[in-house]
């Protein structure tokens, strides 16, 4: 059975730095960094499991999600089923390990104010993208597996961009 993830890159300018949200995940034999979200139910839409996984993780609410602007939603056309379509920042697909999975990272704006403990996770915090870097770059142990190549690809993306 394959899972099926939405998660988040949690983005803001602060003091013209670029700040994103990390925490440590808080199950026995898991405490890694990651950035926030999880699996997505039966039938729900990303749009919607992101949301619920950044506010059940870090107590955030999303109010902007990169790229929905152009998000198709089918539920109100008539259809026997409904689906959603929308570009994500990038997807995954696990290819080898414990667990099949594949998922999808979403560029995300938040508002309220982070709560440090969330469901299965602790140490919610704002993290410079340069401290994040050296991190990834000097210490990949530090993070889940699941992440580890996410955050270098986003990172390899905002590099490029200055």
């Amino acid at each position: 059975m394959i899972h099926v993830n939405a998660r988040a890159i949690i983005e803001r300018c602060c003091n013209n730095k670029t700040e994103v949200v990390i925490q440590t995940r808080n199950k026995p034999g898991q405490e890694k960094l990651e950035l926030p979200g999880g699996r997505v139910n039966e039938f729900e839409a990303l749009t919607d499991a992101l949301k619920r996984e950044v506010l059940e993780e870090t107590g955030l609410e999303v109010i902007e999600i990169e790229g929905q602007e152009n998000r198709v939603d089918t539920s109100d056309m008539g259809y026997d089923f409904s689906m959603e379509c929308l570009r994500p920042f990038a997807v995954y697909q696990t290819m080898k390990g414990p667990v099949d999975s594949m998922g999808a990272y979403f560029r995300c704006k938040v508002t309220g104010e982070i709560q440090e403990e969330g469901d299965c996770t602790l140490n919610v915090r704002w993290i410079d993208i340069k401290e994040l870097d050296a991190l990834v770059k000097n210490n990949k142990e530090l993070f889940s597996d699941i992440d580890i190549a996410r955050l270098i690809f986003y990172l390899k993306e905002k590099r490029n961009q200055c």
